[in-house]
C-alpha cells in the first residue's frame, strides 16, 4: 500500500512538473515572433548538404510527421497543435536545439531564434 501511494505521488509530481511551450519560450526571450520563427524554420543553409534546412527532416508543413534525412527515423510532428508533447520538457528542448542548430545552421541558435521557433511551432495549424 505504501509503495502504491509513493508511486502515485511520484507520478503526480512528474505530471505537475511538465512545462508549457510558453514557459519554455520565456526561458529564451520574453516573447517570440512566429513570423521570424517560420523564416528560421525554412531558412536554406549551405553548411550541411544532407540537411540544408529544418524542413529537410521536419517537412515543409510542421503538422506532418517527418523523417530524419540521414537515418530515415520517423520524427513526430513539430507543431504543438498536433503534438501537444512538443516543448514540454526544457532539458529535451535544449538538447535538440543544441544538436539541430549545429547540424543545420552550423552554429548555435540564438535565444531569440529559439523563442521565435517555439512561437511559430506553437501557432502553426
Amino acid at each position: 500500500m505504501k509503495t502504491t501511494a509513493a508511486l502515485g505521488l511520484i507520478l503526480v509530481s512528474l505530471v505537475s512538473h511538465a512545462e508549457t511551450p510558453q514557459q519554455i519560450l520565456k526561458m529564451y526571450a520574453p516573447t517570440g515572433n512566429a513570423v521570424r520563427g517560420e523564416a528560421v524554420f525554412r531558412q536554406k543553409n549551405t553548411v550541411n548538404e544532407k540537411m540544408p534546412s529544418c524542413t529537410s527532416c521536419h517537412t515543409e508543413n510542421p503538422i506532418n510527421p517527418g523523417h530524419h534525412a540521414i537515418t530515415g527515423k520517423i520524427i513526430q510532428p513539430m507543431a504543438v497543435a498536433v503534438n501537444p508533447e512538443r516543448f514540454t520538457d526544457s532539458a529535451k528542448v535544449e538538447k535538440w536545439f543544441g544538436r539541430n542548430c549545429k547540424e543545420v545552421l552550423g552554429r548555435a541558435c540564438t535565444p531569440n531564434e529559439k523563442a521565435d521557433l517555439i512561437a511559430y511551432l506553437s501557432e502553426v495549424r
